[in-house]
């Protein structure tokens, strides 16, 4: 049987942290979740995770700061949460290497349908490069 997938959140806000980490455990992940974009890049560092869950506006690093970081190392998949909503911040995620971008409030059931379609994806891809 498959270990379950580690997911990292990071966000200021308790009631997103507690909501994103409720609906994806019950989806069946391990989540672990953080205040701050810098603690969560210190736990990475010692212990990488299966998906990252990052809100732009922290104290400390902004999620920009800590996917930009995280690039330089990692291919893990980044999802950004935001409370701004502009087509720069967008630009900026995509631009710094996330796989997708949410506008607060997001929905949690939403995030868990993405971040099923994103392992959907990296398993597909993992089963038809060991078929070549």
């Amino acid at each position: 049987m498959d270990e379950k997938k580690l997911i990292y959140i990071a966000d200021d806000d308790y009631s997103i942290r507690e909501a994103l980490k409720a609906f994806l455990e019950s989806a069946g992940y391990e989540v672990l979740i953080f205040e701050t974009g810098d603690t969560l890049l210190t736990a990475f560092e010692n212990k990488p995770c299966d998906l990252v869950v990052l809100d732009v506006m922290m104290p400390g690093s902004s999620g920009f700061t800590v996917c930009r970081e995280l690039r330089k190392f990692s291919h893990v998949p980044i999802i950004m949460l935001t409370a701004r909503d502009s087509d720069l911040d967008y630009q900026t995620a995509m631009d710094l290497g996330s796989d997708d971008f949410f506008t607060k409030p997001a929905s949690p059931m939403s995030v868990v349908a993405r971040v099923k379609a994103i392992f959907r994806r990296i398993e597909f891809e993992r089963t038809a490069a060991k078929a070549e």
